[in-house]
């Protein structure tokens, strides 16, 4: 079975994971911008959907009335797609450890590669001690961050974070472009460019047809069982949608492919055409492919805010987590949760064993939450 992986275009390839200089241009326009010649880096969170809940803060960055010569993100590897559909991005640089690894030596050696690179300013999203390091090592004169764990001595301007003034995380982000003491009433909206060429090409690759509208169903959560809708119902809502007459694509990453399996397994009997497509294409196709959906029903997961970013319409599906904290932001996009007294629990798997957050979430209330959100969206770009 092929497994489309799409590339950064050939200059972001240079550039991703280098050190040298890149012109001050806005990677997702390739437009250039009025700028003040002082240079910010990014240090991104590991979490997908964290990843592009920082959007509004790049944007925020981007439109100052001085905007910087250059943002750079230093992110994780599968962040970078994430990153490379956001506007006002000049480099990509790979994070140098894994997700919770400390890697004192690794962290400090880009930090020194980094001196001399003209940063002005660091925001460093995690809160973790270890994520200001390298801002740190590479002597940035400016960095911002909430205090998280201790950082006094690692930021210059840590904040306290008031979490009743701003619930969500994306205001927690876009604060940080701010003044000290500033917060948002509004959440800001995430906003993800997707990349028109490489659409077209995974569509041709992966042989889909968009002779009818196409409803995506993304059955998969990293974090954990917890925050997954059943499979029975997964299969149920596709069979519905596959007789209003929708082609059913599946997306997720590798991880999700025994989720997705046993999706197809429960349709084997009925058989509605299902194109699995968990684990055959990066997450930047992911995300392409996604704008150009009718309808998209997510758990709650990366893949759920990469489509609220681009504007598709969504039901997304809340059981263990909860909606205050990160919800999907987009007008195109509707809440299916059950209101219990256990639910959000915050934990990888129930931990009173019935799972009725999702459980008692039926497809009938899913399916017609589906329809009434497809039908009230403008239909998606032709492409």
């Amino acid at each position: 079975m092929p497994v489309l992986r799409n590339a950064l275009p050939p200059r972001r390839r240079r550039e991703s994971g280098t050190l040298s200089a890149p012109p001050a241009v806005d990677a997702a326009t390739g437009a250039s911008a009025r700028v003040s010649g002082e240079r910010v880096l990014v240090i991104a969170p590991s979490w997908v959907g964290d990843a592009i809940l920082s959007e509004p803060l790049i944007a925020s960055l981007r439109s100052a009335a001085n905007p910087p010569a250059g943002i750079d993100v230093v992110a994780p590897p599968w962040c970078r797609h994430v990153y490379a559909r956001m506007r006002g991005i000049a480099r990509i640089i790979d994070a140098p450890a894994a997700h919770g690894e400390f890697a004192l030596r690794q962290r400090r050696r880009l930090g020194i590669a980094l001196r001399g690179q003209g940063y002005a300013r660091a925001y460093v999203l995690p809160n973790t001690w270890k994520s200001a390091l390298v801002p740190w090592f590479a002597r940035i004169p400016v960095r911002i961050g909430y205090v998280g764990e201790a950082r006094h001595g690692l930021l210059t301007q840590p904040r306290r974070l008031d979490t009743r003034a701003m619930p969500q995380l994306v205001t927690r982000y876009a604060a940080l472009a701010s003044p000290a003491g500033t917060s948002l009433r509004e959440p800001p909206v995430p906003v993800l460019v997707p990349d028109a060429d490489n659409l077209a090409a995974a569509l041709h690759a992966l042989a889909l047809e968009r002779s009818q509208s196409v409803a995506i169903l993304c059955p998969g959560a990293e974090y954990g069982p917890a925050k997954r809708w059943p499979v029975e119902y997964f299969a149920d809502l596709a069979r519905r949608l596959s007789a209003d007459g929708h082609a059913i694509w599946m997306l997720g990453s590798p991880n999700d492919a025994p989720v997705a399996a046993a999706i197809v397994a429960a349709l084997r009997d009925s058989a509605p055409p299902v194109r699995n497509l968990t684990g055959r294409t990066d997450l930047g196709t992911a995300i392409d492919l996604m704008s150009v959906a009718s309808i998209v029903v997510s758990n709650d997961s990366g893949l759920m805010h990469a489509a609220a970013a681009v504007r598709a319409p969504l039901v997304a599906l809340f059981g263990s987590s909860s909606p205050a904290y990160t919800p999907p932001l987009s007008d195109t996009a509707r809440i299916a949760r059950i209101d219990i007294v256990c639910s959000p629990c915050f934990e990888r798997q129930c931990p009173l064993g019935h799972f009725r957050c999702m459980r008692d979430l039926a497809p009938e209330l899913v399916y017609n939450l589906a329809r009434a959100t497809s039908d009230a969206a403008p239909p998606p770009p032709p492409h």
